[in-house]
């Protein structure tokens, strides 16, 4: 059975006789059928029953009914309802809009909004630019998705991804201060959402595709990038790319290697497989072989898909063409982007001494990271239940924080790379280990320093649109 989660988290709210042993009859009974009991409360009391709420997290929809029916078989105890908490934190949505100004009375409300918002109006339309300082542009970022490959769950559409979409807006406020909104849209025709986001793009400062499938994920963002004067980022590809830079940074200083020396194999090289590479390769990594499901990408293929084309191109220079489990022979790094069990203990016990493996598929790894660790220096994965997780949370809200702040038109593998360091850089020296080679999402520092030093690479750049007031005209 799998792990309990708080993924799964429920609250089981029964009838029991009172007595002084009642709680923990409930959470002995509870955690024999493997629940992770959190809480016990007692919401009603009687003369001779009380009711009690038992949240736990479980593993599953299967393992919640096993809770249940072993909470039922206590003696004189009944099962009045079962709540899905993660259901119920999405009731009514995760996010809202409040006003930033108060509006008290007349005088309020004629600055606010008409007659005084004339001339606010006039001002941008003479300065366009005034836009970023006198309206919301300044903060704001569009999260948009056709919900075609949404968490590992694939094309489930627009309204289905929403949840997704609203949680990552809840992430940019959160962790960054970024106002961020969901825009889910009703088409896969990637002509159509170019000229949609195009549309709507004067309200925002930077736009965060998500949860795009690949290939028409690359045109996406090329086009966007290639057309709007604001800062067009695919998390899916570079927000992975940048946190597992970060972490790789820091797992080479744990193992002592140099990333210039290692042989690096990447499984995946759909949307975070491609742009990971693309990274690495930009940072001087120069033995690397990504894998497809049909084994190494070469140059002794023709590739139909361009960005496989490039990956051909530009890595494997010794031209291995056999599987991804042939390729782990001898290799220092393992990355992982692909899909869950495609490794063995034996496939990490090929792997050069003070190996280094990050397996991130979600929710199930490529490899049991508990099996990897046993050869392996350096483990990490995209769950939260396991060191070292590679959360693309770490990067995002920073990142457009920072590219906000400095006004910047567009996105460089240098920011990118000045994101991945104030990441790895978080580890102090005295805090890095094998089991911490990434800070923790909630380190109240990472979003700042990200912010920081992308910003002061946008500016050094000269990345910026420049920005103008018209605060007294």
């Amino acid at each position: 059975m799998a792990t309990p989660s708080p993924g799964y988290s429920m609250i089981l709210r029964v009838e029991a006789p009172a007595g002084l042993t009642v709680t923990s009859e409930l959470a002995a009974a509870a955690a024999t059928a493997g629940a992770a009991v959190t809480a016990l409360d007692v919401v009603e009391s009687h003369p001779h029953h009380v009711v009690v709420d038992v949240s736990c997290n479980v593993a599953d929809a299967a393992h919640r009914d096993e809770v249940r029916d072993a909470l039922a078989a206590v003696e004189g105890v009944e099962v009045r309802k079962v709540s899905d908490r993660t259901f119920l934190i999405h009731l009514g949505g995760k996010i809202e809009v409040t006003p930033r100004v108060s509006l008290r009375n007349r005088d309020d409300l004629s600055r606010a909004y008409t007659p005084g918002v004339a001339r606010v109006c006039t001002a941008i339309a003479q300065n366009p630019a005034d836009a970023r300082s006198l309206t919301i542009k300044r903060n704001t970022v569009a999260v948009v998705t056709d919900g075609t490959a949404v968490l590992g769950l694939g094309d489930i559409g627009p309204a289905a991804a929403l949840p997704v979409m609203e949680g990552k807006a809840a992430l940019f406020k959160a962790f960054a201060g970024v106002d961020a909104w969901p825009v889910c849209l009703d088409t896969k025709d990637t002509d159509e959402i170019v000229r949609i986001v195009k549309a709507l793009a004067p309200v925002y400062g930077g736009i965060n595709l998500e949860d795009i499938a690949a290939p028409r994920c690359f045109e996406i963002e090329a086009r966007l990038r290639e057309e709007l004067d604001i800062p067009v980022f695919h998390d899916d590809q570079h927000g992975t790319a940048v946190v597992a830079l970060a972490a790789l940074y820091n797992a080479l200083r744990v193992v002592d290697k140099r990333l210039e020396d290692v042989r690096i194999v990447v499984s995946g090289v759909g949307a975070a497989g491609h742009a990971i590479i693309r990274l690495l390769t930009a940072n001087g990594a120069g033995d690397i072989v990504a894998c497809s499901r049909h084994g190494a990408i070469h140059r002794g293929e023709t590739y139909a898909d361009a960005h496989r084309q490039w990956i051909a191109e530009h890595t494997n220079q010794a031209g291995f063409s056999g599987s991804l489990r042939e390729a782990m022979a001898g290799a220092d790094v393992f990355i992982g982007v692909s899909a869950p069990d495609l490794l063995d203990e034996a496939d990490v016990a090929a792997m050069n001494d003070r190996a280094v493996v990050f397996a991130m598929a979600n929710p199930d790894p490529e490899v049991d990271p508990a099996v990897a660790a046993e050869h392996a220096e350096v483990v990490a994965t995209g769950r939260s239940d396991f060191p070292n997780q590679i959360n693309n949370v770490l990067a995002f809200p920073g990142l457009f924080r920072g590219l906000l702040d400095a006004g910047a038109t567009d996105i460089t593998t240098g920011m990118l790379v000045a994101a991945a360091r104030a990441i790895a850089d978080c580890v102090a020296e005295d805090e890095l280990n094998a089991s911490y080679v990434v800070p923790s999402v909630f380190d109240p520092a990472v979003a700042p320093a990200v912010a920081a030093s992308v910003r002061a690479t946008a500016e050094a750049a000269g990345a910026t649109a420049g920005t103008t007031t018209a605060a007294s005209g």
